[in-house]
């Protein structure tokens, strides 16, 4: 098969064009499921359905990406994620985990492009950082990108052509690594490591900058500064 070109975008600050080669997978669980552990004063659901959208907001926006595909069985998130341009849901209908859930969305992306399963708890995450790791990302066939902890990963890459493997779960980055993921190194401080499941976690993401949707949630916090449209 012929590898699909990929489509020719401009530069929002210039009239070169970009190309915008990646096809991102994001799985999404259920707001009511989701973010159990993370007790912060706001409503968990609501919470948990916001840092998901400034995720995907954050990912639609990166310029190196062509398509967002969002796998989930929460009914409710393409309504709340309508204001988010050039979003493809997959039905996940029923948990099957995050792996089974990413191969899903893999398997509506096709094998013709570059490739990505970003987790969908990165609050803070800013379209340039996307882009810094999938531009380095597209040299290597599989490429992955440790959590700020270092021991689980937030986003896993496959060039075009290359079959799609995963593992992630806890520990997830030397399972990566033994998969053949080459670690990107990505620096700590980037927003793209900085997943959430905790408290502690949540203040860290804060003080990188939350995005617009998360900040809203949040009691007592103005809304921070449009993180996903930088």
């Amino acid at each position: 098969m012929t590898p699909a070109q990929p489509e020719l975008v401009h530069d929002l600050e210039g009239d070169s064009p970009r190309r915008r080669q990646w096809r991102v997978v994001i799985p999404v669980k259920p707001a009511r499921r989701g973010k159990s552990r993370l007790a912060s004063g706001a409503p968990r659901e609501g919470l948990a359905r916001a840092i998901a959208l400034d995720t995907i907001a954050a990912a639609a926006a990166c310029p190196a990406v062509a398509q967002v595909f969002v796998v989930t069985d929460d009914a409710g998130l393409p309504l709340a994620a309508a204001d988010i341009p050039g979003l493809r849901f997959v039905a996940e209908e029923g948990a099957r985990g995050l792996d089974a859930a990413i191969a899903l969305g893999m398997a509506a992306a096709g094998t013709d492009a570059h490739r990505a399963a970003l987790l969908g708890d990165l609050p803070a995450l800013r379209p340039d950082d996307l882009a810094a790791a999938l531009d380095a990302a597209t040299a290597p066939s599989r490429a992955v990108v440790a959590d700020a902890e270092g021991s689980g990963s937030t986003l896993v890459t496959a060039t075009a052509g290359v079959a799609w493997t995963s593992a992630f779960g806890d520990g997830s980055f030397t399972r990566h690594l033994a998969l053949g993921c080459v670690d990107l190194e990505i620096p700590r401080g980037s927003t793209l490591r900085r997943d959430v499941d905790t408290p502690d976690q949540l203040a860290e993401a804060a003080d990188l900058g939350l995005g617009p949707r998360t900040s809203a949630a949040l009691p007592g916090r103005a809304t921070g500064p449009a993180q996903n449209s930088r």
